[in-house]
Parts: structure tokens; C-alpha cells; sequence
């Protein structure tokens, strides 16, 4: 069965970085493309940025263009996500997720989060001074 977790969490203050990894066991990392979300109280879960892995395809949500940059070991079995330039609106619990659903599916990247079935119990960033 598919594990997910996630690591690299605190508290920065804004304009700083940090970088959060997503260990997977269970199954090899080539079987699934890795996306990372984040959540607050008061809004639904959205994506931050996927990567796949027969092409290294990548997306990145709407918000998270241009300062997060998402990366992959195989051989770590970790997928990484490197956020610059810290805001006060980047505060959250960001998780990783994967799809196990259907096979030919499941290393495709999504932006939907219904799409994902495995989650990691998440870790916090916090931006503040």
C-alpha cells in the first residue's frame, strides 16, 4: 500500500524558503506522478504543483507559478517542493498526494483534488515575523 510523508515544515519569516520533501513507500516512485497541496481553515485544499514520472511533466498551480519549483529523486523515492520568497499567504498545511485509483492514470498529473487518493498527514508552513 501506498505511504506518503511529508517533511520540511516551520516557521519562516517572509521572503525566506524552505524545502519540503514527500517520501513514498509502499510502491516504487515510478509508478506515480506526486502532486503537493495546501490548505487553510477557511479555503479548500488547492494544488500547489504536481511532477510525473515517465516524462517529468510538471504543473503548478495558479498561485504557485514562478516561486515554487518542484523536483524528484527516484532513487530517494522523494519528491521535493522548493518555495522562495516566502508570503504571509503561502501559510498553510501543505500535503502530497498521489493517485492509485486506475493504473494508466495514475502517473498523470492533476490539478483536481478528488483525482488524488493517497494523502500524507501533511506539515505546516507558517510565514510570519
Amino acid at each position: 500500500q501506498l505511504q506518503l510523508v511529508e517533511s520540511g515544515g516551520g516557521l519562516v519569516q517572509p521572503g525566506g524558503s524552505l524545502r519540503l520533501a514527500c517520501v513514498v513507500s509502499g510502491v516504487t516512485l515510478d509508478d506515480h506522478a506526486i502532486g503537493w497541496f495546501r490548505q487553510t481553515p477557511m479555503n479548500e485544499r488547492e494544488v500547489v504543483s504536481c511532477i510525473s514520472r515517465i516524462d517529468g511533466a510538471k504543473l503548478y498551480g495558479e498561485a504557485t507559478k514562478g516561486r515554487f519549483t518542484i523536483s524528484r529523486d527516484n532513487a530517494k523515492k522523494t519528491v521535493y517542493l522548493q518555495i522562495t520568497n516566502l508570503k504571509s499567504d503561502d501559510t498553510a498545511v501543505y500535503y502530497c498526494a498521489a493517485k492509485t485509483r486506475y493504473r494508466p492514470l495514475n502517473d498523470i498529473c492533476a490539478r483536481a483534488r478528488n483525482e488524488y487518493d493517497t494523502w500524507g498527514q501533511g506539515t505546516q508552513v507558517t510565514v510570519s515575523s
